[in-house]
């Protein structure tokens, strides 16, 4: 067997051993490159550093520099690539300015994936127009439907007053900021306050909405007991 080909099995072997030993398991796949992994990646940090779960959860977190229908596209691939057997797949988009069919479009492929194999479900933690909104709901209960350089100017404006630094997509320690200033709990509240109050309406119509609240509670559960208290009710 040629050199390269046996190291590349050999690290497949390890890779399936590693992944046999993770019960739960989170691929999360982001619109962006910055933001939604720099936040996701603060409930990996906090999890891996959990002694009851570190051994059990597996987050594995990937930028995809891709939109709405090309987020599910790229998380396919990726199940397909690296023969995913089990687990939650997370699709995190936002809406921005994207045509409405591909924006619906994701849940609908969601859909059809997940009638096809129980094991591996795909998920869809939208946001209308932006994760922006969903940084926001930490703050204020908040139902405008206002372009997304609102949701920045608000979060600008709230950073000042708390003296934490000018709100930025590629900040490092965006997940610490809301744990710390805002309120994850009421952000859970008020978002699902928001999709109830629009009940049977595609995400297009749900202006602002988000349903990132619902990865976040998967989450949640694997959390150290002080952080998680900070999100449950």
């Amino acid at each position: 067997m040629p050199k390269k080909a046996g190291m590349e099995a050999w690290k497949k072997k390890r890779r399936t051993e590693y992944l046999e030993r993770k019960e739960y398991r989170f691929y999360i796949f982001c619109e962006g490159q910055q933001t939604e992994p720099q936040y996701f990646n603060g409930f990996k940090k906090y999890i891996e550093s959990n002694p009851i779960y570190k051994d059990m959860v597996l987050i594995e977190i990937e930028p995809c520099g891709a939109e709405t229908m090309r987020v599910i596209g790229q998380a396919e691939d990726y199940v397909r690539r690296n023969g995913i057997t089990k687990g939650q797949i997370w699709c995190v988009y936002d809406k921005d300015s994207f045509p409405a069919e591909r924006f619906n479009g994701v849940l609908e492929r969601a859909e059809v994936l997940n009638a096809q194999n129980k094991y591996v479900q795909y998920h869809a933690a939208w946001s209308n127009e932006c994760i922006e909104f969903w940084f926001l709901l930490h703050f204020s209960y908040y139902t405008s439907n206002n372009h997304r350089s609102e949701y920045i100017e608000f979060l600008n404006a709230k950073f000042s007053e708390l003296k934490v630094g000018k709100y930025a997509k590629n900040m490092e320690n965006i997940f610490d900021i809301l744990l710390k200033y805002g309120n994850p709990r009421l952000a859970i509240r008020y978002a699902k306050r928001i999709i109830n109050e629009h009940q049977g309406m595609t995400p297009t119509m749900i202006a602002p909405g988000t349903k990132v609240y619902e990865l976040v509670e998967e989450l949640v559960k694997y959390l150290p007991d002080d952080v998680k208290g900070c999100f449950e009710e």
